[in-house]
C-alpha cells in the first residue's frame, strides 16, 4: 500500500526511485482550516508521524487500565519460555491506542467548533509489536465527503514497526469535523 520511498517538496511527498523501500520522511503536519484545505489531499498521503517505543512499562500500564493481564503481554520469564514470540508482544487495543497520539503528529485542523471520532473499519491485527519495538503511523486520506455543515473524513492508517518495517495494524477511522462559521 504505501511501498515507495518519500522526500517532501512544499510539505508534500514525493516519490523516491526506491522500488523496495516502504520509508517515508517525516513532514511538517498538515494544516487544515476548511472543507477546501482537505479536498487537495484526497487520496493522497497526509503524512507519516514519528516512532514512538512500546516499552514493557507503557504495557504494564495498559494492563492495569485494562484489567488485561494476560501472561504474553506482562509475564517476562513466562513469554521468553513459551511464547512463539520469545519475548512479552504489546496489546493490540494498545497498538490502536496510541493512534490519537500518532495523529496529532500528522495534521493540526484549526478553526472547528467540535470533532467526533465517527468509527472504525476494516481493522485487522497484521502482526504483533513486541515489547520495546517503535511503531509509527502513515495516513491517507482515502475520502471526504460534505455533510452540510459538517466534513466527513475516512483515513486510511497504517501501524508500523521500525525494526521490522511491516505492518502491526490497518484500518480506516473516520472522524466528523464541524468548522466554526
Amino acid at each position: 500500500m504505501f511501498n515507495v520511498q518519500c522526500s517532501i517538496i512544499q510539505n508534500k511527498f514525493v516519490p523516491l526511485p526506491s522500488k523496495t523501500s516502504k520509508k517515508y520522511s517525516i513532514m511538517s503536519k498538515v494544516v487544515i482550516n476548511s472543507y477546501e484545505d482537505f479536498q487537495q489531499y484526497v487520496g493522497q498521503v497526509l503524512g507519516a508521524s514519528d516512532y514512538v517505543e512500546l516499552p514493557q512499562e507503557r504495557i504494564n500500564m495498559f494492563a492495569d487500565a485494562t484489567l488485561d493481564h494476560q501472561w504474553i503481554h506482562v509475564d517476562i520469564e513466562k513469554a521468553k519460555a513459551e511464547s512463539p514470540f520469545g519475548q512479552t508482544i504489546a496489546h493490540g487495543y494498545l497498538t490502536l491506542s496510541m493512534l490519537p497520539y500518532l495523529w496529532d503528529q500528522i495534521i493540526e485542523v484549526n478553526n472547528l467548533e467540535r470533532m467526533m471520532n465517527y468509527g472504525m473499519d476494516k481493522m485487522k491485527f497484521a502482526q504483533p509489536v513486541l515489547s520495546g519495538q517503535h511503531i509509527r503511523m502513515v495516513t491517507k486520506l482515502e475520502e471526504l465527503a460534505n455533510l452540510r455543515g459538517a466534513i466527513k473524513t475516512t483515513i486510511k492508517f497504517t501501524i508500523e514497526i521500525q525494526e521490522t518495517g511491516k505492518k502491526a495494524l490497518e484500518g480506516l477511522a473516520t472522524f466528523i469535523y464541524y468548522f466554526k462559521a
